[in-house]
């Protein structure tokens, strides 16, 4: 039940209510000890329970060309000539990844997650980028970079007691890059999606084959009958691909795969189940940046706010910098009663650019959005009754009769208290070092799941269940021009509203309460520890070993290879609970109030301060410090102070 809006407004601004997790712990410094026990965990394979936790891993651009010591100049790529291009990549650069960066981070999961983790979100770019003029890509090279990641994946995660079969589902998804030419994707079936269900034959399952082969997309059940992932295919939806036009006209994919998205969310809705979503390129939509077609983010947005009781969060990759971004439903202009302004669109999207500066311009409007969003009431104290005191006088009835007012207006602003209007994409940094390697560990709810059948324990009867739901493998196969009579346009004023040219998707019913991703319950994320390997570190401390050996030519190589695994490790970077950030959980309303701190552009001071905050100078204490952590956190703590002190 949902609490007046006083009781509701205490909780939106000061503490969120939780579930209780005494059985669950967060996976922070721990995960990096030494492995001992590993064993024991891996050991048990699919007979210990849920444990709360995802990996997400993006954008790990192998390459196989990668020589280490060569130049890191963008005509070379890190393929030739002599420069400063380290072992395990060349961090700050432009570069992709060398084999090693993948083969020691596939290590270092093994060693430190599997057994500690339920499943794997893969969001796209297993292969290198068409960069070099001298050694051009081929389509044979891409699909075996991604083979080669795939390979990866089962022989970390595979079943103890069957080697042939993954102990976790891992969920894969198309980056633009994946792909050749690089973003452009045609309508399917079509060579790489025929391709891409032979590389992922382990992660797909079988009922949903025929849907990638036909779009690139597909559902995976990571908790039967509980929880589901649905891996868009993005490209149908990125601007930059042009062999296809949109969302809007019923002839390309991307109207076609909205409305697959559609029939997926209210299936799992009439099942009780719950849904994240991954992709590729994330529906960033500012005044400097716009990734999708325009027609594509108004049906993603409205969809996401009509289903906001199903789905439980979103993520993506391909920007390779750490953030978040608000999709916001007054935006909305393609159905009534959503109405947005021309004013709301972006007038125009900038290229695909990867340079510092256009993320840099785009982190600045992130921000600008962000400021112009409702600003929450004073929430400083109302009134303080004490025993023995007299009942508080009209001046002071009046002054919380204006608060109260206040913040019903405020709630009204915002979708109520739990912030409806709003819904959540994160956007998790790459492995390939741009800045360092990086690895995300998501925590979520698991009050209520403890007897739950785990995928590797229900794996064998779990397709047969599906088919039994699903309507089918592909958009035509089950589905029909009425399959949604009960969403017809509602009348209003006795009129029946214009209908658009699809079908809108029927809102949570009244009685439903606020679903995972607004309310902390079952399923609800509740934090994220960002890891990083901070390979200038790595690389001094493997100099200074180097430098100290006393050995012949031929030894000292087989000392640096022991030198370099041992050497080679992921670090807590930060995680959402830490004294910057101080986030509950990962709601929506959640990172609203994030936002609106970060966007707050007076003296922050009271703000606290982490290992983020190294500077306490006069100068340093009047920027926004919640600001000044996001933007060191969206560059992977590479770039100093001084060079992220005036993105605005």
């Amino acid at each position: 039940m949902i609490p007046n809006p006083l009781l509701a407004g205490i909780l939106f601004l000061g503490g969120v209510f939780a579930s209780p997790l005494s059985d669950q712990r967060p996976l922070g410094h721990e995960a990096l000890s030494s492995s001992a026990g590993a064993d024991t965990a891996n050991s048990a394979g699919s007979q210990r329970g849920l444990s709360g936790r995802f990996l997400h891993i993006t954008d790990l651009h192998p390459d196989r060309l990668y020589k280490d010591g060569a130049s890191t100049s963008e005509q070379v790529s890190c393929h030739r000539g002599e420069g400063r291009a380290g072992y395990f990549g060349a961090e700050g650069t432009e570069c992709d990844a060398p084999l090693a960066l993948i083969n020691e981070t596939f290590r270092w999961i093994e060693n430190n997650l599997k057994g500690k983790i339920d499943f794997v979100i893969w969001t796209g770019d297993s292969a290198r980028h068409d960069n070099d003029l001298k050694n051009p890509r081929t389509p044979d090279e891409v699909i075996s970079l991604n083979k080669f990641v795939a390979d990866k994946f089962v022989d970390t995660f595979k079943h103890p007691d069957a080697p042939h079969t993954l102990s976790i589902p891992v969920i894969p998804t198309l980056g633009n890059n994946d792909i050749m030419p690089h973003n452009i994707l045609a309508d399917g079936p079509n060579k790489w999606t025929k391709h891409y269900l032979d590389v992922w034959t382990r992660f797909i399952p079988e009922h949903q084959r025929h849907s990638f082969v036909e779009g690139g997309w597909f559902t995976s059940e990571v908790i039967p009958n509980q929880l589901a992932v649905i891996s868009l295919n993005t490209m149908y939806f990125f601007d930059s691909n042009s062999a296809v036009d949109g969302c809007d006209d019923k002839s390309e994919p991307g109207y076609e795969h909205m409305e697959w998205l559609r029939v997926q969310l209210k299936i799992l809705r009439s099942r009780g189940m719950k849904a994240i979503l991954i992709g590729h390129v994330p529906p960033a939509r500012t005044s400097s940046k716009q990734n999708w077609d325009e027609t594509c983010w108004q049906k993603y947005t409205l969809w996401v706010h009509q289903y906001r009781d199903v789905i439980v969060g979103s993520a993506y990759g391909h920007m390779n910098i750490d953030h978040f971004m608000l999709q916001d439903s007054r935006k909305i202009d393609i159905v009534d009663d959503f109405g947005a302004s021309a004013s709301d669109v972006p007038s125009e999207g900038l290229s695909d650019r990867i340079d510092v500066q256009s993320r840099s311009d785009y982190l600045s409007s992130l921000r600008k959005d962000w400021s112009d969003m409702p600003s929450p009431p004073d929430d400083s104290s109302i009134m303080e009754e004490r025993m023995g005191e007299s009942p508080p006088g009209r001046e002071v009835l009046s002054q919380v009769s204006k608060k109260k007012k206040k913040r019903k207006k405020f709630f009204k602003k915002i979708g109520g208290p739990w912030a409806e209007r709003y819904s959540v994409s994160l956007v998790s940094p790459s492995l390939v070092p741009n800045y360092f390697p990086t690895l995300r560990v998501v925590e979520y709810n698991t009050t209520g799941l403890e007897g739950v059948a785990t995928w590797a324990e229900n794996s064998s009867d779990l397709s047969h269940e599906l088919r039994s739901h699903e309507t089918g493998g592909s958009f035509d196969d089950g589905y029909t021009d009425d399959d949604s009579a009960d969403e017809e346009t509602p009348e209003k004023n006795g009129k029946k509203k214009k209908e658009p040219n699809f079908k809108v998707p029927e809102p949570p019913s009244p009685s439903a309460p606020p679903g995972p991703a607004y309310s902390n319950q079952p399923l609800t994320w509740l934090s994220y520890t960002q890891y990083f390997a901070n390979l200038t570190r790595i690389y001094d401390e493997m100099a200074e070993l180097e430098s100290s050996a006393n050995t012949t030519n031929q030894v000292l190589e087989e000392f640096d290879e022991e030198i370099r695994k041992n050497l080679f490790s992921f670090e807590a970077e930060y995680d959402t609970k830490d004294r910057i950030y101080k986030m509950d959980d990962l709601t929506v309303r959640s990172f609203f109030k994030l936002a609106t701190r970060a966007a707050d552009n007076f003296a922050a001071g009271s703000e606290g301060s982490d290992d983020d905050d190294d500077d306490d100078s006069p100068a340093m204490k009047k920027k926004n410090r919640v600001w000044r952590a996001f933007l060191k956190r969206a560059f992977v703590k590479y770039m100093s102070y001084d060079e992220l002190d005036d993105i605005e």
